[in-house]
């Protein structure tokens, strides 16, 4: 066994949490690789991987054996405007490297930071699974699908793998962020757990399901490397319009010279235009800015996902994200809090400040959202503090109980403490020698109706009272549907409550709709109709009963803490188990679209400007008249175009931090973004080309070089 190392305590936050926050956005340590790299990116093979570019890339190469001629006393035009070209048009492809070489770094300084919390442990390979089989120990690199493993308390999980006995506390910090332990146990919805997280207390007995190099952190690092990443249908789509649009330029650029040498015969005087003119025309006019920005684009929205604490499996489901019409949310967890104490209802007899104390002390060790909002509720109400027992023996909820509670030695005798389901406590109470008060009946009954849950309290054999748990909306979650209603997305809650509880709680939340009692063939049933009419559909799950209608999905988040059929049937999983993740992830979507759209409209305006810049002065002196169209009256008009190739190689580097943050994200419908994108990078695209050119023309007549 190589490389082996001892559990140690876990971080707070994931190595990339903490590397992402740590980056900025020139940061010297991507900065400098990324300069490298540009560089690196010069070959013809890397250059072939984006059309548009390589049109640049060869005007490059022309245009510096042109310069080259000129040197030697041979060029069409003075040495130091052609050199001076070539330089800028050199520095165009190496900003583009540089932006796509930039994004791909953070995604690189993820992946490293990710490997560092990759390592070999110790590994309990079983014989069969059974807690106390022969046990084999091996490194965790020998594991494959398949192998048994014996994880106990202070053992770091081997790989990822499916609980197949026990039940333990499980700190996932090192994966999700999230300090609090969550319980993970055999044959429910919280049975999958993951390579490089720790067991806090008693055992696991697990079957490992991925092979070396497959497992979740293999997935990440792989991911936010790039290392897998494809483009995306709309980024092909886009791709295609761009060679389109360059070809058609070019093949007008082709037919300009032969068109000059005709007007100069014709005439009997005057010059064709040049090879270098030509060169700086065509790179001026085809979407160089998109095009150079493209790649760094679909990189940058792919690492903001990851910073989001989101496995996407492809970008395709990035990008279907933003196109979303429909969002699919479970009620619990999504847009209610699940069951939170609302309400003491005493017994006959019993004081309310009496059952919140009894209720508060059975209470105190349980960690699930309902017992830590009884501590909760009895503090806000009266002031009750939790309080160390010392000696208590506390009982832990089970299946076959359905209770759990408190022991507590005092005077010689002990307070034995117990909530649970009203069924349970009953024959408990019963069980000792109590009397079922008709009156608890009769509240946790009204409860129930009212779409609560009730959770009796007894202390030995007298019952105390009932402790109402209701569903409470989030704070916030109805503004968020509204945004979501103003982009034109549809929310539907999914929930197996009645109907009328259902229609109450999706009136309070804002919801478009509800899907009540519903059944994972109702819910694949739903998703299928939805497409039917033409439309994405997203949403979240995490049990095996989810599995279908996540594999039916658009867009399918899976929950980290949830089995492994969710998670392979899903094409994102969330690491941080957060349902209302959905909504950030959709929001993420249509960033790194809204980003893709505003520049392709940005960079499609600034060719107008290049046109009165350019073609007035490249034409000058074969036809005079278009001297009228020089309306930003340049020095010259070998200033004129170099000051237009200058401008087109630097407004790269300006829009880089855009390309890479994005365009900020506005709750809007595709009609407002479309009107928006025209107001600001359409209108935008048409002005700043003009100032810039005219700014750089003014320094290159103060340099002298005009």
């Amino acid at each position: 066994m190589n490389d082996m190392t001892k559990p140690s305590s876990l971080p707070q936050h994931t190595p990339t949490q903490r590397h992402a926050r740590a980056l900025a956005l020139f940061d010297p340590t991507l900065v400098k690789p990324a300069i490298a790299e540009s560089f690196r990116k010069l070959s013809p093979r890397a250059q072939l991987r984006n059309p548009v570019m390589f049109v640049v890339w060869v005007g490059s190469v022309l245009t510096t054996v042109l310069g080259a001629q000129a040197l030697a006393g041979q060029g069409e035009a003075p040495a130091g405007f052609i050199l001076g070209i070539a330089a800028w048009l050199w520095f165009t492809v190496l900003f583009a490297n540089f932006a796509e070489a930039l994004a791909e770094g953070r995604g690189k300084a993820q992946a490293a930071a990710l490997r560092g919390s990759r390592r070999n442990v110790v590994a309990k390979k079983l014989a069969e699974a059974r807690h106390d089989a022969k046990v084999t120990v091996i490194d965790s690199a020998s594991l494959r699908r398949g192998d048994i493993v014996l994880i106990e308390a202070g053992d770091t999980v081997p790989a990822d793998a499916e609980v197949l006995d026990g039940v333990a506390s499980v700190d996932e910090s090192a994966i999700t962020g999230e300090s609090a332990p969550v319980i993970r146990e055999s044959g429910g919805d919280f049975s999958a757990i993951t390579g490089g997280t720790r067991v806090l207390s008693d055992w696991l007995v697990a079957r490992v399901t991925t092979n070396p190099g497959e497992a979740f952190l293999d997935r990440m690092i792989a991911m936010v490397e790039g290392a897998r990443r494809k483009k995306t249908p709309n980024e092909i789509a886009l791709t295609i319009l761009l060679v389109a649009l360059t070809l058609i330029f070019l093949l007008a650029c082709a037919t300009l010279l032969p068109f000059s040498l005709y007007s100069v015969k014709a005439a009997g005087g005057g010059s064709p235009v040049g090879i270098t003119v030509l060169v700086a025309l065509l790179v001026c006019l085809i979407p160089t800015t998109i095009g150079g920005l493209l790649s760094a684009i679909g990189v940058a929205g792919m690492s903001r996902m990851m910073q989001a604490n989101v496995i996407a499996t492809s970008g395709r489901a990035v990008e279907a994200a933003g196109d979303v019409d429909v969002l699919l949310l479970d009620k619990t967890g999504t847009i209610t809090l699940g069951n939170q104490a609302s309400a003491f209802l005493p017994a006959p007899g019993v004081t309310e400040q009496e059952l919140a104390d009894v209720a508060q002390l059975a209470s105190l060790s349980d960690e699930t959202p309902e017992g830590r909002s009884i501590v909760v509720l009895a503090k806000e109400r009266f002031g009750l503090r939790g309080r160390e027992l010392h000696d208590a023996h506390f009982i832990p909820f089970s299946a076959q109980t359905r209770m759990s509670g408190v022991d507590i030695p005092a005077a010689g005798a002990v307070r034995e403490i117990r909530k649970g389901a009203a069924e349970a406590v009953k024959a408990h109470v019963e069980a000792l020698g109590g009397q079922w008060a008709l009156a608890v009946y009769d509240a946790a009954s009204e409860v129930a109706r009212r779409g609560g849950t009730p959770l009796v309290v007894a202390e030995g054999k007298r019952v105390m009272g009932v402790v109402e748990l209701k569903d409470i909306v989030k704070g916030g979650i109805k503004e968020r549907f509204a945004e979501l209603r103003a982009m034109g997305i549809k929310t539907v809650m999914i929930t197996g409550d009645n109907r009328l509880t259902a229609a109450a709680i999706a009136a309070e939340a804002g919801v478009d709709d509800f899907l009540a009692e519903a059944r994972p063939e109702d819910k694949l049933k739903l998703i299928r109709d939805t497409q039917a009419e033409g439309k994405l559909v997203a949403m979240t799950g995490d049990g095996t009963n989810d599995a279908p209608a996540l594999a039916q999905a658009d867009v399918a988040v899976a929950m980290n803490s949830g089995t492994q059929a969710a998670k392979e049937a899903g094409n994102m999983v969330d690491l941080d188990s957060n349902p209302t993740k959905l909504i950030e992830i959709v929001e993420t979507g249509k960033q790194m679209l809204m980003t893709r759209g505003a520049l392709t409209t940005f960079s499609v305006a600034n060719d107008v400007a290049k046109y009165f810049a350019i073609i007035p002065a490249a034409f000058a002196a074969t036809y005079p008249q278009l001297k009228v169209l020089d309306v930003m009256r340049l020095n010259s008009p070998d200033s004129a175009i170099l000051s237009a190739v200058i401008f087109n190689a630097l407004i790269i580097i300006v829009l880089i931090p855009l390309a890479l943050k994005g365009v900020k994200y506005r709750a809007l419908g595709a009609g407002a973004l479309l009107r928006r994108n025209l107001l600001v990078y359409g209108l935008g695209g048409l002005i700043v080309p003009f100032v810039g050119i005219k700014l750089i023309d003014v320094a290159l007549g103060v340099l002298g070089l005009a």
